[in-house]
């Protein structure tokens, strides 16, 4: 920003150098927060996405004495039960075979030695525009296997919903934080800057200078070292969050949230450094016209 003739040096000033690595590190805080906050508000829409338009339905496991037979048809009376169900559009069954291979990573193979019971798992991809009755699925598949119960996974995402409403409150409280900080270190030099340049001011005073030209070279200057502090910290804060995305791009795991960003995401991040500038560019006006108010 081109530097404008003033009768303050404040440029000279000792703010010229800690200022905007202040502001800098403060906009680095809030633009983590920020993108943390979207970041888990997509994830959310993701999952919520994927959940609504499925549901589970679990069939009670049986003793080891029951054959694969009664498991089969267990199975094949829920399945049969959900054809024809309006708002279904297709079901997969996982056996008791599918299961033992699915927990295979994390029990070991000797489950399916030891004959553990376990449940029997349905699939189901339900329509989105007309979704079935729960209840009354609940009761057909309940009579088709007494102890069959529906899952739709609401109970989960509520938990989910609330850890990311929580997730994107301390985010704001944050950013919060970081801008009242921002605001007292601007209100904190711009006096220092007074009380230093005070004689010259006193002099401009008699000349018979308004305050609100005096205010106008402290607010320039604050509002060139807050959009400096701004830039360095939005770089600061490019630079750790466009790594994470590359490394996220990677990973094939869907259940994994995406570090990375839209464009407009990116938009609300580069406006940070223009919002960080104006608030110290105000903060310094309201500081030295109050401050200047109290002066015989």
């Amino acid at each position: 920003m081109a530097r404008v003739s003033a009768d303050l040096p404040l440029a000279r000033d000792s703010s010229e150098r800690f200022l905007p690595w202040l502001v800098a590190f403060m906009v680095y805080l809030a633009a983590l927060a920020l993108t943390s906050a979207m970041l888990m508000q997509k994830v959310v829409q993701r999952w919520d996405r994927g959940l609504s338009s499925e549901l589970t339905i679990e069939i009670p496991a049986v003793g080891p004495e029951a054959g694969t037979e009664e498991v089969a048809e267990r199975i094949e009376r829920v399945m049969g039960a959900l054809r024809g169900t309006p708002g279904v559009r297709s079901s997969e069954a996982y056996g008791p075979e599918r299961m033992a291979g699915l927990l295979e990573p994390w029990l070991g193979t000797t489950l399916a030695d030891e004959n553990l019971p376990l449940p029997s798992l349905i699939a189901v991809t339900i329509d989105i525009d007309a979704p079935p009755d729960m209840a009354a699925l609940g009761r057909r598949v309940e009579g088709a296997v007494p102890g069959t119960r529906v899952d739709d996974h609401q109970q989960w995402l509520g938990g989910l919903l609330r850890l990311a409403r929580m997730i994107q409150l301390v985010a704001g409280g944050i950013v919060a934080l970081v801008a009242v900080s921002a605001v007292l270190a601007v209100v904190f030099v711009t006096r220092t800057g007074l009380s230093i340049h005070r004689p010259v001011i006193e002099i401009l005073h008699l000349i018979g200078a308004r305050d609100s030209y005096i205010a106008a070279q402290f607010q320039r200057h604050a509002m060139r070292l807050g959009l400096r502090g701004g830039i360095i910290g939005l770089i600061l804060a490019g630079a750790t969050i466009l790594p994470l995305g590359l490394l996220s791009d990677r990973l094939e795991a869907v259940s994994l949230p995406v570090y990375s960003l839209s464009a407009p995401e990116w938009g609300i991040l580069l406006v940070l450094p223009l919002v960080t500038a104006l608030a110290a560019r105000m903060t310094a006006r309201l500081t030295v016209l109050g401050t200047l108010a109290k002066l015989p």
